[in-house]
Parts: C-alpha cells; structure tokens; sequence
C-alpha cells in the first residue's frame, strides 16, 4: 500500500509568528531552575527505596558468589540482551547478565502498568526477527510479549539460565594487580570480570515530582514502573482494576506511561485525577494484528531494510521517490516534507532554505495534533488544555485511541498545573492546586525515568574507579568522552552502550545492538589475541571527540524552542547528556566506521596489553 502524506492545515491557514510567540510562552511558564533536580528517585515513607523495590517477584535470599568471568553484563533489558548475543556469536560463553531485576526485560520487567504496549512499530523495534523465527502478535506489540521475547533471545542464544537476577551493583572497580574489574554488589558477592559492559539502561532509574508535602499523604502511593496489581486489581495481561471502584484516584504525568494506562484507570475508578505539565501530541494509534499473508511475502533481509528505511524517513533523509515502509506518526514529518518538494521538482535550496520549509511542514503537523483535540473532546475549554505547543519532538510523539475519548467521561478531571510548575502541595488527604484540596485514596507517579541527568543519578552505583582511581563519574562531568561511542580512556576492558557519543537510531534497540556488537568484537578480539586489556589511548578518545564535535549538528536554537522535558534534563541549555546528541554524518556513517575499524583490525585509538 503507498503511503500518502498526511491531510494536515494548509501553511496559508496558519499565523506562524504567532504560533511561535506562543510556543515560546508555553515554555518560558514551565522553565524551572531546579532543572532535574526537581524530581528525586529515593522517596519518602512508603516510597521509600523506590528503585529497588520489586512487586512483580520476591526477592530470593542466596548466598554470596565468588567468581571469575570473562565478560560481565550489566543489564537484562535489550542492551544487555543484544550484547550477550553477540557475545555468543563470537564464542565466548563465560559470561554472566547481571541486573537488579528479577528476570530478563529490562524496561518491560519493571513497567507493568495497565495498558502498556511499544509505542514503536514492533517489526522495527524488537531485534533479531529473523534469527529467531518470531514474530510480534500485532503492530504496537503488548509489554508481557516483549518481555517473554527478550527471554526468548537469551534462552535460544544459551545465555538464559547464566543470569544473575535481583542483584544490585553497588561498585566497579579496576584491579590492576590482577587486570580485573572487581564488582560489589548488594549480595555480598566478589566478582572479578576481565571485561565489563555498561548495559544500564535508559528508563532505569524512576523519578518522583519532588512535591511539597510528598512525605503527609496518608493513602497510597506508587510510580508506574512498580505497580501494584494488589491494590488495583487485575494484572498486566488482565487490567481488570476492580479494587478502584470505590476510590478516588490522581495519575501524576501526561508522558508515555500516562497515555496508556489512563484510560484503564478511567474505566475503573470512582474518580481520576490527571495531573497534567505539559500535554503530550497524540496520534491514532491503528494496531491491527500481525497478517500472515504478509509474513508470507517477506524476503531474508526485510527487517534490516525496513530498519533502515525507518531510520530514514523518521531521522534523516529518504531518497527521493523511496516508499515509507514504516508509515506513522514519526515519519510523517519528512513524508509531507519530500511530498512537497517533489511537487516543486526537488529545488535546489540553501540549507537554510530547506530548514524553513521544514519548519513549516512541523507548524502543520502539530496543528494536526492540535485540531485532534477539537475532534474527540466535548468539552472546547478542556481540549485547549490538552493543545501541544511546541514543536514537533519537543518532546516523545504517541498515539492512543482511548486517551483523549477517557476525558469524556463524568469521572475524569484534568489538573491543569502548568502555571504552577506542577502540583502545589501533596496534603494528608490529597493534593492542594490553586487553593483547593482534593482528597483521594491513592496517589500514581506517571513521572519518569532519569534519562539526561548526571551520571549518578541515573547509574546509581557508589562509586565507577578506573586505572589509578580515577572516577567515571569525574571523567564524564560533562559529557561523554568515547573512541566510537563505545570505550572510553582510563576505563580499560569497559563499553557503554545507550545514548553515548555515537550513532542516533531512531530504533534504540539496533542502536545499541550495533554497540553491542562493537564492544563483543573487541572483546573476542582482544582473547584471541592472547591479551588481557584493550584500553582507549588519550590520543584515540581526544581525536573521536574532536572528530564528533567537528560535525556535530547544532541543535541548541530548537532545543531553546521546546518546552522542558527529558530529552534535554529538563530545559538545561547545552545539556551534556542531552538525547539528540548524535554523529553529524548520520547513522549509515557512523555503523560504516565502526565496521571499517573492526575490518582494518589494527585497533587504532586502542591499545592492547
């Protein structure tokens, strides 16, 4: 089926100097000095240890281990999964997935919240399709599916039943002695790993409004990515909370979480309270099961071109005349972009010509969004409030059937708070805003993970030592220091994989499974050499870095447009750890690199001892 570009306002029908001018004032009213320091991952009374708290599994006593590995994973979700993977396609088998969760998952191990689905297309998003012979039951595949799935790539890959679960790194720290990594753990273990992968995560480390008077309300609370299936009723794979129908009930947060789970709530509770910052741009969500008839049609490659094709029309550029294969709302921005150029025969335009026509095809697509509101909400004054405005990716686009039609319902009041920087006070009974108490028996937190802070509140291990002591933390105060995106130097036999330096792929998990490959290559490299440590050199990591500045895109005069959010720690100008931080050729550059440097074998910018 050819994808056509979207039915959206004319750029006549628009006032863009006033459009601008507003979304200008709808983020000046929401800048907040505090940054991310507004939110805390370590909450008081019931919240209390927030991260380590686990309501899907107990929490199994074991004894201390004490052991040797070649390679230490650290993670469960899809980067560690990916970078196992290409561990065992390299042959080396003594390894060990190391997470504080208590299965394989990751991200979908702790988010078990009503509703939750991929927010990508599943054909694109879940890796190794073809190599494992599995395919997503729908488009926007369900969280218990990926979960299993992620499982499933362990087990077919012999690396399942090896993992070391509800196990919490507290410390790393290299051993020159013995050209290890010695791992500290809240078990008491001694672990001692020739080499060591950083799969972290990025939706790791839950976040808390930090809201005045958090610490009096009497009733119940809890953060989405450990809900509590005991007081709502139901569970992920039936979200019948029955137990909500005699309570009132506030989810905190309009992202992603809040997107899905709110319509579950609405059906279910006596009363929800949504308690909104800033609205999110919501788009149809089609999610049609999986046809067989197309499996059928599908040729050996089709998921690495379909990936590709993804990352070009969703990031970067399509070629002119190729079909958008993926079709959504991430596309649709250079869809109608190229649609129109190729009307006015590919013109020859200046960058900055073609960065306004681009700004254009943004204005209308977000009035899109805009006017979707009208559509599905009764209630013209409540629509205005749940109106994006801001420019497109400003902040994570979604899609939802249900979100909008749930502010319909008698029971449901929006808590606008975006004059307010958020919720006033949380009392013994309830929340305070603009002079008026609500009282409620439970209080959700739809609030996030700490993905572009610092390091330490996002990582929170005590301490990452390096060769002579030297802190990671320190190392990276302002920002990543790589060669490639993946070592870094003074961190020998260590790789990172997440939003680190290199390539931006608009599928995160072929973004860090090319990572993952990298850090398995050098590692299987480095052993069949006979070696003990490979080790970035000063002069590799400052030439990448130089390198990778030299063509980085500027991107600061949109982010100074947007309204705050997580992408860029909140509205921090320059953010060090900043989302959108990516290697300037592109995506297709940056693999070629890397694979040119495996390929050349001389391991330049490394040294190897």
């Amino acid at each position: 089926m050819h994808c056509k570009p979207t039915d959206v306002p004319s750029a006549e029908e628009l006032d863009i100097p006033a459009l601008r001018a507003k979304y200008y004032a709808e983020r000046d009213k929401r800048l907040n000095s505090k940054l991310g320091s507004q939110y805390i991952h370590d909450g008081p009374g019931q919240l209390h240890d927030l991260y380590n708290t686990d309501p899907h599994m107990p929490v199994q006593p074991r004894d201390p281990i004490s052991e040797e590995l070649d390679v230490a994973v650290l993670g469960g979700g899809f980067g560690g999964v990916m970078a196992s993977y290409y561990l065992a396609q390299q042959g080396v088998t003594n390894i060990r997935n190391i997470d504080h969760a208590g299965d394989f998952g990751g991200v979908w191990y702790w988010n078990r919240y009503p509703g939750i689905q991929c927010d990508n297309e599943s054909y694109c998003y879940l890796p190794l399709l073809e190599e494992t012979g599995f395919m997503p039951s729908r488009r926007f595949a369900p969280g218990p599916e990926i979960m299993g799935y992620i499982r499933l790539i362990a087990e077919k890959n012999g690396f399942a039943d090896k993992a070391l679960f509800h196990t919490l790194i507290t410390s790393l720290k290299w051993d020159e002695d013995i050209q290890r990594w010695r791992i500290g753990t809240d078990r008491g273990d001694d672990i001692r790993a020739r080499h060591v992968v950083m799969a972290c995560g990025v939706l790791n480390m839950p976040k808390l409004p930090g809201i005045n008077g958090i610490a009096k309300f009497k009733g119940k609370m809890f953060h989405t990515s450990r809900w509590e299936y005991d007081y709502t009723g139901g569970s992920c794979d039936n979200p019948v909370l029955d137990k909500l129908a005699d309570k009132k009930v506030a989810i905190v947060g309009t992202g992603a979480t809040a997107i899905q789970a709110v319509p579950f709530l609405a059906k279910y509770a006596k009363h929800l309270y949504v308690v909104q910052r800033t609205p999110s741009c919501v788009d149809t969500r089609p999610n049609p099961l999986t046809d067989p008839e197309w499996i059928k049609s599908l040729e050996p490659g089709w998921q690495q071109e379909r990936i590709a094709n993804f990352q070009r029309h969703a990031m970067e550029m399509p070629k002119p005349g190729e079909p958008d294969l993926v079709c959504d709302f991430w596309t649709e921005l250079n869809r109608n972009l190229w649609a129109q150029l190729a009307e006015e025969g590919y013109p020859q335009l200046s960058p900055e010509e073609f960065m306004a026509k681009r700004e254009v095809v943004d204005y209308q697509i977000m009035e899109r969004f805009r006017r979707r509101t009208d559509e599905l909400i009764d209630d013209p004054e409540l629509a205005e409030k749940l109106k994006p405005y801001y420019r497109f990716l400003c902040k994570r686009p979604l899609s939802s059937d249900t979100f909008y039609p749930a502010f319909n319902q008698s029971n449901v009041t929006l808590i606008d708070t975006s004059e307010t920087q958020g919720l006033q006070e949380i009392t013994e009974k309830g929340f305070l805003q603009d002079g008026v108490e609500y009282e409620v028996d439970a209080i959700i937190f739809a609030s996030g993970f700490e993905v572009s802070s610092e390091l330490e509140r996002r990582w929170g291990f005590d301490a990452i030592d390096g060769r002579d002591g030297a802190s990671l933390y320190d190392h990276w105060r302002q920002g990543a220091k790589t060669l490639n995106g993946v070592t870094t130097h003074g961190f020998p036999n260590m790789y990172f994989i997440g939003y680190i330096q290199g390539g931006l792929n608009g599928s995160v998990t072929e973004q860090f499974g090319r990572q993952g490959e990298h850090a398995a290559w050098i590692i299987a490299e480095t052993m069949r050499r006979g070696k003990a440590v490979a080790e970035t050199t000063k002069e590799g990591e400052e030439g990448y870095c130089n390198h990778f500045a030299e063509i980085e895109i500027d991107v600061s005069a949109f982010n100074a447009e947007c309204t705050p959010s997580y992408f860029t720690n909140e509205g921090q100008k320059n953010a060090p750890w900043s989302l959108f931080r990516a290697y300037g050729h592109g995506w297709d550059a940056w693999r070629g690199r890397i694979e040119g440097w495996r390929n050349a074998g001389t391991f330049e910018g490394m040294e190897l001892r």
